[in-house]
């Protein structure tokens, strides 16, 4: 099936049906909150005990982190971006696959009188809620361990995460529409989450890279997250990384529209 092409909508009429698909899956958000909270949370918590805490203590000896008191403060803003991307991605894709694959109630939503976009928005707009819901259990944990609560509280920081989730949750919708299986998700995600987890400066600088490696980390979207979130929490304004803002920005924006003409020519 094929879903129905509305053209020329007002704005507030995307909006409203871009509501509408939020609030449907907002109704099975809500009643698993607990779960998915803590879902994100368990890799993060290795990373802190394993990295910031195990060889953070090695790596202090020797060094001074670039951002932050000490290695542990450097990765922790990481971890919040880590912990969001994984599950505004893991979470979008496998439940479009659970629409399409499984329960087999994606063709009605194809067939529903609601513009691709606002299809595609209201999906985004769960999985930014699903990332938001494990950054702050990841942010209640780094707030534990370093006890600077304005540094992960704050409009900027949140603002960022907002982002990354919106990113993410984009690249999920469409690659939930695209796969054929649930192993073909498993694919994605080893050749596509896992590398950028540890090459979006993560754990260490960008900028301490060289060049060639340099420009390789900046092609990807967690990397403007990360050094953002470092900055946000750690440093004065006046050096905040702002390009990082309209980057993630005009990468959510871009993968609408590709979301988007994915929604309008679905067949199912």
């Amino acid at each position: 099936m094929k879903s129905k092409k509305i053209d020329n909508l007002p704005l507030k009429a995307i909006l409203e049906d871009t509501l509408t698909i939020f609030w449907a899956e907002w109704l099975d958000l809500r009643a698993r909150m607990a779960q998915i909270a803590s879902t994100g949370l368990i890799s993060p918590l290795i990373y802190v005990l394993a990295f910031g805490l195990g060889l953070g203590n090695t790596i202090d000896r020797v060094s001074t982190p670039a951002v932050g008191d000490n290695y542990l403060e450097f990765i922790l803003p990481g971890m919040v971006a880590l912990s969001s991307m994984t599950i505004s991605f893991g979470g979008t894709t496998f439940s479009i696959c659970g629409d399409r694959l499984f329960s087999k109630t994606f063709d009605e939503l194809l067939l529903l009188p609601v513009h691709p976009l606002a299809l595609h928005l209201g999906k985004v707009l769960a999985g930014i809620v699903r990332g938001l819901m494990t950054a702050f259990s990841v942010i209640l944990v780094a707030i534990l361990f370093t006890g600077k609560i304005f540094s992960f509280i704050n409009p900027l920081f949140i603002l960022v995460v907002i982002l990354n989730c919106a990113v993410f949750a984009g690249i999920g919708v469409i690659i939930g529409l695209r796969v054929k299986s649930l192993e073909s998700v498993g694919l994605y995600n080893n050749f596509l989450i896992v590398p950028m987890s540890f090459l979006g400066g993560t754990f260490f600088s960008p900028e301490s890279l060289p060049m060639v490696l340099k420009v390789i980390v900046y092609l990807l979207p967690l990397t403007y997250t990360t050094t953002a979130l470092r900055a946000a929490a750690y440093q004065p304004i006046s050096v905040f990384p702002w390009y990082s803002i309209p980057v993630l920005l005009v990468i959510a924006i871009a993968l609408a529209f590709v979301g988007a003409y994915q929604f309008s020519h679905q067949q199912e």
